[in-house]
């Protein structure tokens, strides 16, 4: 069974999901760690507006995979329902991730 850390045995479409699940989760933590202080801290809004918005194209991306990937493989909305989310909280896409190749494995 292929593990989280070689997700490159996963479809194209998972290896996906994988790899937009990291990014987004990988902008929320900056936009709450990095922009935001700099946005109030620092008086520099724009921290703000630049990681605010390649954060929401990432998150829309991420639920446009989603739904990709429940179609493709037929999986149920309750997985659907845990990786959006796993989206919405901060670290969710890494907890989430690791489940992936697991649930394929299970097919």
């Amino acid at each position: 069974m292929p593990s989280f850390a070689d997700s490159s045995q996963l479809p194209t479409d998972l290896q996906g999901l994988c790899w937009i699940g990291r990014a987004e989760g990988t902008s929320t933590l900056l936009l709450f760690g990095v922009a935001m202080p700099l946005k109030y801290a620092a008086g520099m809004p724009m921290a703000v507006t630049i990681v605010g918005s390649l954060h929401g194209i990432l998150f829309l991306a991420y639920l446009a995979i989603v739904l990709v990937v429940l179609l493709r493989h037929r999986w149920s909305l309750g997985r659907g329902a845990l990786l959006v989310a796993g989206a919405v909280v901060p670290f969710g896409p890494f907890l989430v991730d690791h489940r992936i190749p697991r649930w394929y494995a299970a097919r």
